[in-house]
């Protein structure tokens, strides 16, 4: 879900940007930028997860 809410957020900044909109371009870089640090939670997430499950194995 992330990546498709980092392409809407591409999209509005860049409609913003083609007419001039600040607003919509201010509003499409947060939702990009929010984006890429949920896709970063979930990797650090998957990471502790499987170092975790790595643990677990070798006791």
């Amino acid at each position: 879900m992330s990546k498709l809410d980092e392409l809407k957020g591409n999209v509005k900044e860049a409609a913003g940007k083609l007419t001039g909109d600040k607003e919509l371009q201010a509003k499409g870089f947060v939702e990009k930028t929010l984006a890429k640090g949920k896709e970063l939670v979930e990797d650090a997430k998957d990471a502790v997860d499987g170092a975790v499950e790595s643990v677990k194995e070798k006791l």
